[in-house]
């Protein structure tokens, strides 16, 4: 075994995590649904949402026989939805494809959707005690340190270059302890801010630290101007009940509920009138909040609209009224939950 994974290994044994609530099975449905919860989400985000899924849809036949709705309310909060709706396809590809048996065959994990090599490497290890490389975001980040690494991982260059020291320093034996290792000491000592290099268990072969590098490694990614969005969402109220109009599967929110919206300076009543059969009385809009997303910045400006009467016109099939309550309950984006919880009486 190498030395950079006989070091890592001793580490993880002594001061690695041990109790995560996915750790210590072999249930490879337990460990995807870990894996895909913590795709850009950390740890202490993902163990709440973790037992609340896990206790509602225990194995793949439960997930898989759920409503799209359901998944998604029980995911409400996390962020990157398609990972939850990826999830629930996947459910059904495995009831489906492979009798309700997650595969063990590497190829096969990846072709079911959310799942990339990494994930269905980790999934590989910890289920099924297959050495196959991890290459995820900490351990991009610790190679790219200790072996000088320069540029955004990011880059097909650089992330084929980190690929192949993810494959060579992968040992053939205590696979498990190695692949948790990786996650470990990215997760909790190198860290992107404020690393613990001085109790690094690898700090005497770092390139980074003993180059004084630690700040600058990994490369960050190129940065563009993040383009503006602006829109008006239109809270219709009709006394303790308010609309929800499901949003496209595809696209940001994808599938889950949310407020009626329109174009930034669009006509929000004649829009009430024409798609909901709502002819309404406007109330002073609500302050503009800004929601960031990985690709754009969202200037939102909740629009209050009182009902004063329904018209005999033809409603939005994908539109909904719920009391406040139910609607907070729902499966909704996280903004969009604040501004009702906000919403004044």
């Amino acid at each position: 075994m190498n030395d950079f994974a006989a070091r890592l290994i001793a580490w993880q044994a002594v001061h690695g995590r041990h109790d995560l609530p996915w750790q210590n099975t072999r249930d490879p449905y337990a460990i995807w649904v870990s894996e895909i919860m913590l795709q850009q989400t950390q740890v202490a985000a993902v163990i709440g949402y973790y037992r609340k899924f896990m206790q509602r849809f225990p194995d793949v036949a439960a997930l898989a026989a759920s409503g799209q709705d359901e998944v998604l309310q029980h995911w409400s909060g996390l962020g990157y939805y398609s990972r939850a709706r990826n999830l629930h396809q996947a459910a059904q590809m495995v009831v489906d494809e492979h009798g309700g048996i997650f595969p063990r065959d590497f190829e096969a994990i990846q072709r079911l959707p959310g799942i990339g090599r990494s994930t269905a490497a980790a999934i590989s290890s910890f289920a099924f005690d297959l050495p196959q490389p991890i290459l995820d975001g900490n351990v991009k980040r610790v190679f790219a340190r200790h072996f000088l690494v320069e540029g955004w991982p990011g880059m097909p260059r650089t992330e084929k270059r980190l690929w192949t020291l993810a494959e060579q320093l992968m040992p053939q034996q205590e696979m498990v302890a190695y692949t948790q290792g990786l996650m470990d000491l990215g997760a909790t000592l190198c860290t992107r801010s404020k690393p613990g290099c001085e109790i690094c268990p690898l700090r005497q072969t770092c390139g980074a630290f003993l180059n004084q590098r630690v700040k600058e490694l990994p490369s960050p990614k190129p940065r563009k101007p993040l383009p503006e969005k602006a829109i008006t969402m239109l809270l219709l109220v009709d006394g303790d009940e308010v609309l929800l109009e499901k949003r496209p599967s595809s696209g940001i929110w994808g599938g889950l509920w949310s407020l009626p919206e329109v174009a930034d300076g669009g006509d929000a009543q004649t829009a009430a009138r024409e798609r909901y059969g709502a002819e309404t009385d406007m109330l002073p809009a609500l302050p503009v909040f800004t929601h960031v997303f990985t690709h754009f910045r969202l200037h939102i400006t909740p629009q209050p609209m009182r009902i004063i009467r329904h018209l005999p016109e033809a409603r939005q099939l994908s539109a909904v009224w719920l009391s406040r309550q139910e609607a907070i309950g729902a499966a909704l984006p996280t903004p969009i939950r604040k501004i009702l919880k906000n919403l004044p009486d």
